[in-house]
């Protein structure tokens, strides 16, 4: 399975007994979505959602870090997302939030995950059958796996960001990078890692919200000064739009980790260097 997967293929393989499809749609704090009730109002039909938030270290003061290996292993059982199956993540969110789906499932060397391109916003486009029904999955076992896998911590982040070596891509937008623009979480200082190369993650889309093709992927890269061949680590807010970034460079063939605390550990650090302007 390719890790990219249209709607046509979606819908030709839907019946497929080890397919496996899962809404991963996730919004910021202060946007007054649900995606939970956006779920149980429309998603395709089988899916199950995969609550980002929940599967998230909740134990953790940071918003999105990678849960550990046992409580990952029980909500993706639960779910019925577990050995033997080919999982299908798509969303519904301008955040493009599948992207961390696949990055938290890779973690924990879940490789057999693939995205739907264009999400439920092209599926529906294409009027494809929606579903409204909420009935449990049946239960499926889950090797648990140790967790890390793609990942960086903080103190790993810091002897990055000192060396200057590693390229650091922050996918933000240019106005939260540069400043300019409040943090949307409390305690948090504006600005970005001295250093850090801003590509926002939305430039990696067409409008119609599919992904570019690898061509303009190579380019987006390579216009503001990236060297594929180089080491690098993407970083964002909260580690959900920096898996856009991850994801594209794993379509080039290249692996680039994610900083989990991203922007809101850094951030909220008095000790971690910091800087504004473009």
């Amino acid at each position: 399975m390719t890790p990219l997967v249209s709607t046509q293929w979606l819908a030709d393989t839907l019946d497929a007994r080890d397919i496996r499809i899962a809404d991963t749609s996730w919004f910021l704090p202060t946007e007054a979505r649900d995606p939970r009730a956006e779920f149980e109002h429309a998603h395709i039909p089988g899916a199950v959602f995969l609550d980002l938030a929940d599967l998230a270290d909740t134990a953790s003061d940071l918003p999105m870090m990678l849960p550990p290996a046992e409580k990952f292993a029980s909500r993706m059982a639960k779910l019925g997302l577990g050995d033997g199956t080919r999982i299908i993540l798509y969303d519904n969110a301008p955040h493009h939030s599948a992207a961390r789906g696949w990055a938290m499932l890779r973690s924990f060397r879940m490789n057999d995950v693939a995205l739907l391109d264009g999400g439920l916003a092209k599926w529906r486009a294409e009027g494809r059958p929606i579903a409204q029904d909420t009935s449990g999955p049946k239960p499926r076992h889950v090797t648990v796996r140790a967790r890390g896998n793609g990942i960086v911590d903080l103190a790993t982040m810091k002897a990055a960001q000192a060396e200057r070596h590693t390229q650091i891509v922050d996918a933000r937008s240019p106005a939260r990078f540069a400043g300019t623009e409040a943090e949307p979480r409390p305690r948090v200082v504006p600005g970005h890692m001295p250093g850090a190369i801003n590509l926002h993650y939305a430039a990696f889309f067409k409008p119609n919200g599919t992904w570019k093709s690898v061509d303009d992927l190579r380019a987006l890269f390579a216009d503001v000064g990236i060297d594929l061949d180089r080491p690098m680590i993407a970083t964002c807010g909260s580690g959900v739009t920096a898996a856009v970034i991850a994801f594209a460079a794993h379509l080039l063939g290249r692996g680039v980790p994610i900083y989990d605390g991203s922007w809101a550990e850094w951030g909220s650090d008095p000790t971690t260097p910091k800087e504004t302007g473009a």
